[in-house]
């Protein structure tokens, strides 16, 4: 997304055994739907228009790898996504995938636009300063936030300049506006967001 912009958001599967990077949830079962297998389940993609073409996906299951499963269709109800997976024939074995995620491989994710970023390509960044040209640590973003205007990256302070919370004593999260005029520089792939804040920015989260 540009910054400043809405993020678009894909949900990180969770509880995949050392696979946890390399998928993403792109759905979650809900229950049964109709007689043959069918099952109902909740969108949990920016890009519903996906399943459309979707013939093979992956099925998350607890201490498990993702098993693979054919997609035979899809198609939309009522805000969910109806999927018939190959091997599911009636009300009883649907049954049985309630509450799973159906995931995709990352390397299939929806290609975005220049600027446009994933939630997930955020989390995990380090966040460092430019100040003449020389670089320092001001934190990790744990969180992005979804204001409705500009976004706010959370990020756990590496010198606790975001202060403690006066009820729980825990501290607290420097908040840094996802804005272009802010986070001059974004690599994902190496998981770096370059800053230029106002000057009483970070003394603002202390």
């Amino acid at each position: 997304m540009a910054p400043g912009a809405r993020l678009r958001r894909y949900r990180v599967s969770e509880g995949l055994p050392g696979n946890r990077d390399q998928f993403l949830a792109i759905a979650r079962i809900l229950r049964p739907q109709g007689r043959n297998g069918e099952v109902a389940a909740e969108i949990l993609t920016d890009f519903p228009q996906r399943f459309e073409n979707l013939r093979r996906a992956y099925l998350e299951r607890p201490g498990a790898l993702p098993e693979p499963v054919a997609v035979e269709s899809a198609w939309p109800h009522k805000g969910r996504i109806i999927l018939k997976l190959s091997g599911v024939h009636s009300i009883a074995e649907a049954v049985l995938l309630r509450g799973l995620h159906v995931l995709v491989p990352r390397q299939e994710r929806v290609s975005l636009a220049a600027h446009q970023y994933y939630v997930w390509e955020l989390t995990g960044c380090r966040v460092v300063r430019e100040l003449q040209g020389t670089l320092s640590e001001v934190g990790t973003v744990t969180e992005v936030e979804q204001t409705g205007g500009t976004c706010l990256l959370h990020l756990a302070a590496h010198d606790g300049r975001g202060g403690s919370d006066r009820g729980s004593g825990k501290p607290k999260d420097l908040l840094i506006p996802f804005a272009q005029a802010i986070c001059t520089r974004i690599d994902p792939e190496a998981k770096i967001i370059v800053i230029d804040p106002p000057e009483d920015l970070l003394d603002l989260n202390s």
